[in-house]
Formats: structure tokens, C-alpha cells, sequence
């Protein structure tokens, strides 16, 4: 009688939820709800998470209108990673906005931290002392907000990612956990022991007591009562770890690129914690007791700079961006360096800020428009470079902005790579699927989803490699113009 599978995806900008037909292999309907961010100040991000919470629960129950209960295997859970919201135990009710991973309000504490202690954060976490990941968001919550301090002295403060808040909602408070995967980016997880660390929790003034239980990304977590029967929550995955699971990339060296808000790359490095020097390591996922493991590279602006175009008035629609960039035969000179929140990886650079550099009187709105969709392609190769290609052989895109074919062919000359698009460019909400698949027995093992994965339009390099390599001069050359 079980044919479906619900996912929600909780992202930067959206809620999204979908209702995936098992045996068709593809989404009988998704839907999408948008909430708000707020900037209070200069590189401030945030947003309700009780806002966010009404508008999940609203796009879940509408994808899964029509459908009984026992016609659906569970529910699988993936989100924006290294948000920070503080809730109430009792209540449930979020205390203070949620501050968005983008925030960068905590840049002067991560700075002064101390290279003794940013060496112990990279050895224990993987991670790059940075206010892109939780802890220090924790920090600043509990010394800065009284009713957080208040909740904690009753001893009713909840610390935690989206995902571990979205648990504890839908099972009305019944359990507070997040997965490996989401732990692993709060610079609080010790990648060996898979637990939270005390030498970190210590550092960063933050108890055990305030965090979830942490779980594996594919379990029987708990059960959920918004529908007329109780359903199961059989899986929880970061966003990025997901959209590596919905590109079937279960191999080492395997590789996925996601186009969203920013640009994520991750590589499975199989069962081994590797380290590549300015990028950072990162669990892949847990199954069934075992803990695979990638290297992560995160640019921070990508996608949204195409909201940032249409915002401005430079475009009307995000498919225009492609037919402007075509218009021209080259980028006129142009680079916009998109530091709109800073630089992430492999500069980390708090302070940096965007710019386009090379303006000319001869530059045009054309121009303007490659440069930002270019600016995506030189983030990923910056990032692609500290791998030296050592054991990736191509590349898997996904996310809103890879259905735009100028930039995914760049993209593939930039890198000198191939470029696979598959046929279902939803990858972070088919990792959700696949997981809750798994623990509901919807599938076998993750030999039987490889199958599942097909293509869709492949890219191959044409540019010369004179050409190619003036184009990265002239970007290096932009860079070192707003960095430190």
C-alpha cells in the first residue's frame, strides 16, 4: 500500500516540501513557501524561525493533501546548515531571531581567537574558525540576549541547528536531536569520537545540556502528529551532505556542485577524514553505523546574486540572465567579486566586500550580468584548485542556478572538467528521500538508489588554455583587490 515518501527542504530563503512517488521515481508535487531575512545592521543576517516553522508545516501538509497517511513510507528532513536559534523547552517558541549562517556579527571574536585554539578547532572539528558556523552564534545568543540566559538559569534552553528546532516541533517537543551531519558543522562535533566535544563547549561557553542528542542521518527518529495519523521522521541531513546523496555520489573522489544561496562543493573521501589545506572536512553522512566523510568548500553568494540582479532591476527573471550573458562575446574586463558577506573558503575574509572591478565607459548591462554569473564558475575553480584533481574526474551540479546553461558551460572550461547535470536537479530533497527510503525499507541499500540517478545534459570543456588562463588572472588579479 506504501508508495510515497515526504521531504521538506528548509532553506536560506524558502521552506519546500515534497511528495516523491516511489515507483514512478520522480515528485508527484512540490511545493514552496518564501520567508523573510532581516538585516539589522551591516553584515547582519536573520530571520523567525517560529515564521519559518508555520510556513514548513503549511507547504508539508499541502504536497501531502489528498494522500493517506498509510500510503507514505516516512518523512525525511534536510535544511540550511550552522543557523543558530535558541527556543524554549517548555514552549517551544523561539526566543530571538534565528541568526542565518550568512551573519557575520561574530567575525571580531572568531579573529582574536587565539592560533592555539584555531589549530585545536581545525584538528577536533575540521572546521575553520569562522562565524559561518554555529558555536559562536551560540556564544553571542546566551552573553547578549537575557531571555536566553533567563531559559538557560531555568534550565529550558534549546540550542540548535533548523533541524533539530523542525524535530522538536513536529514531534511536539517529544525529541531534541539532530544527525552527525548537522553536528558537524556547529564547530562544536568532534569528527573522531562523532560527540560534542568539551575542550569546544568549553571554549565557546556552551553546555551539553543546551544541545540535541545527535543521531544518525538515517533512523527512525521520532513520529509526527500534524497529520490525522501519526507519521515517521525517518531521516535528517544537512542541505549540502543531502544533495551529495541525491547525486548518488557514494564513491570516493565523487564530487557534487549546488548552485543555491551559495555555491557548495563536497567531495566523498570515503571512510578517511582528509584534509586539503583552506577547505575543511566534514561528515558525508552516517548509515546503518557507518560515518562517510568529504571535504567541503563553500562559496557564500551565489544564487543569490541573481535575486541581488533582479532586485536591482537588471533582470526581470532569472532565465534572462543567461540570454544577457550570451549577448556578449566576452565579460568586457569585468569581474564582480560577490564578497557581498564576506569571502569563504579558500579566503576567509570576514571583512571583504563585492565589488566589480574593470569598469569601463564601454561596459554594458550584458557585461554586468556575465560578470555575476562568471564570478559563480572562478568560485568553484578557486576551490577546485586546492584539490589539484588529484581523484575527481567530473562534476555533479544541482540547484536553481545550474538549469542556467551559459554559466554550466563556463563552468566546464573554467574547470576543464565534465559537467553532469542529471535529469532530477532536485538532489537536496532527493537525499531526504533516499535516507527515509532506506529506514522505511522503501529501498534495499544505496546500490539500488545508484540506479536511480540518471542524466539529464552533459558539459564538456572547449576553451583554449591560453584563453583560460587569462581569464583567471584577471580574476586572481580582482581579488587581491578587496582582500585584507
Amino acid at each position: 500500500m506504501k508508495k510515497y515518501i515526504l521531504a521538506i527542504d528548509e532553506g536560506t530563503t524558502s521552506s519546500r516540501a515534497g511528495l516523491f512517488d516511489v515507483k514512478k521515481n520522480q515528485f508527484k508535487t512540490i511545493k514552496s513557501a518564501k520567508f523573510n531575512l532581516y538585516y539589522p545592521q551591516n553584515a547582519w543576517v536573520e530571520f523567525d524561525a517560529n515564521e519559518v516553522w508555520e510556513a514548513q508545516k503549511k507547504v508539508l501538509m499541502e504536497v501531502a493533501n489528498g494522500v493517506k497517511v498509510e500510503e507514505i513510507f516516512g518523512l525525511g528532513i534536510t535544511n540550511q546548515r550552522e543557523s543558530a536559534i535558541a527556543w524554549d523547552k517548555l514552549t517551544g517558541k523561539a526566543v530571538f531571531p534565528a541568526i542565518c549562517w550568512q551573519c557575520r556579527r561574530t567575525a571580531d571574536f572568531c579573529d582574536n581567537i587565539s592560533k592555539a585554539n584555531k589549530k585545536l578547532i581545525k584538528e577536533k572539528t575540521g572546521l575553520i574558525a569562522d562565524p559561518y558556523f554555529s558555536a559562536s552564534k551560540f556564544k553571542w545568543l546566551y552573553e547578549n540576549i537575557p531571555e536566553v540566559k533567563e531559559l538557560a538559569k531555568q534550565k529550558r534552553l534549546c540550542f540548535g541547528t533548523m533541524d533539530s528546532y523542525l524535530i522538536f516541533k513536529f514531534t511536539n517537543g517529544k525529541v531534541f536531536a539532530t544527525d552527525t551531519t548537522n553536528a558537524s558543522r556547529t564547530m562544536l562535533f568532534n569528527l573522531r569520537t562523532l560527540n560534542w566535544d568539551d575542550d569546544l563547549l568549553k571554549l565557546f561557553k556552551v553546555k551539553k545540556e543546551w544541545l540535541p542528542k545527535i543521531i544518525s542521518s538515517s533512523e527512525v527518529v521520532g513520529s509526527t502528529n500534524i497529520f490525522d495519523k501519526p507519521l515517521n521522521i525517518c531521516s535528517v541531513i544537512g542541505d549540502q551532505q543531502s544533495a551529495l546523496v541525491g547525486q548518488c555520489c557514494f564513491k570516493k573522489g565523487m564530487a557534487k556542485n549546488t548552485y543555491g544561496t551559495g555555491c557548495f562543493v563536497l567531495v566523498n573521501t570515503g571512510t578517511n577524514i582528509e584534509e586539503v589545506d583552506r577547505l575543511v572536512s566534514t561528515l558525508a553522512y552516517t548509515i546503518n553505523g557507518e560515518t562517510v566523510y568529504a571535504v567541503e568548500g563553500s562559496v557564500l553568494n551565489a544564487g543569490c546574486l541573481v535575486e541581488w540582479l533582479l532586485e536591482i532591476g537588471l533582470i526581470k527573471e532569472p532565465a534572462e540572465s543567461e540570454k544577457l550573458a550570451l549577448n556578449e562575446k566576452d565579460n568586457g574586463g569585468v569581474y564582480l567579486i560577490p564578497a557581498f558577506t564576506g569571502l569563504g573558503a579558500p579566503y576567509w575574509d570576514s571583512s571583504a566586500r563585492g565589488a566589480f572591478i574593470g569598469l569601463t565607459r564601454s561596459v554594458t548591462k550584458n557585461h554586468l550580468v556575465r560578470a555575476v554569473l562568471e564570478s559563480m564558475a572562478y568560485s568553484t575553480y578557486d576551490l577546485f584548485s586546492l584539490f589539484k584533481n588529484r581523484y575527481i574526474k567530473e562534476l555533479r551540479v544541482d540547484g536553481g542556478v545550474s538549469k542556467n546553461n551559459f554559466l554550466m558551460q563556463f563552468q566546464s572550461n573554467i574547470l576543464n572538467m565534465k559537467i553532469k547535470l542529471p535529469k532530477m536537479v532536485e538532489s537536496t530533497l532527493m537525499g531526504a528521500v533516499y535516507l527515509a527510503g532506506l529506514s522505511s525499507g522503501a529501498y534495499s541499500s544505496l546500490e539500488e538508489i545508484t540506479t536511480k540517478w540518471e542524466l539529464q545534459k552533459e558539459y564538456m570543456p572547449k576553451m583554449k588554455i591560453k584563453e583560460r588562463k587569462a581569464l583567471l588572472d584577471g580574476w586572481h588579479n580582482a581579488i587581491k583587490k578587496v582582500l585584507k
